[in-house]
């Protein structure tokens, strides 16, 4: 079961990268609702990663990467970023619903300007760990 988990990590990372963009077009054409189910959705997936990744790890550790030299410190500076702003996303991610579902928009719309391209950044980086890790 462990062996499957960064993998779905990966799977679970992509899907909410999908539905942060789907979210961010779709409140652009001024589609409120299904804006709001995508990005509870995208917020419930997340959850899910995080569930994921914190039994991945309670049961393996830490996972060295192998590999030396520019790939290396390539992979170290992803992590790092990814790492930083992963801390912050669940923050960021809470007020901005929050704000959003209690109808206060130009405060919602203020924060989701640093919200959204905060998550997508983690959720995308989280798919290029998972590669670099596990498939170079």
């Amino acid at each position: 079961m462990t062996s499957v988990l960064p993998s779905v990590n990966a799977l679970l990372n992509a899907t909410a990268a999908l539905l942060l963009i789907w979210g961010y077009r779709l409140i652009r054409r001024k589609q409120i609702d299904t804006h709001r189910k995508v990005m509870l959705t995208a917020f419930g997936v997340s959850c899910a990663f995080l569930l994921c990744y914190l039994m991945y790890h309670f049961q393996v550790g830490s996972v060295r990467f192998q590999k030396t030299g520019l790939i290396r410190t390539a992979y170290l500076s992803i992590l790092a970023t990814h790492t930083v702003l992963a801390a912050v996303v669940p923050v960021l991610a809470i007020i901005t619903l929050r704000r959003g579902l209690a109808a206060r928009f130009d405060r919602h719309r203020r924060i989701a300007r640093w919200t959204f391209p905060i998550w997508l950044y983690v959720s995308v980086t989280g798919v290029i760990v998972y590669l670099m890790l596990y498939h170079l």
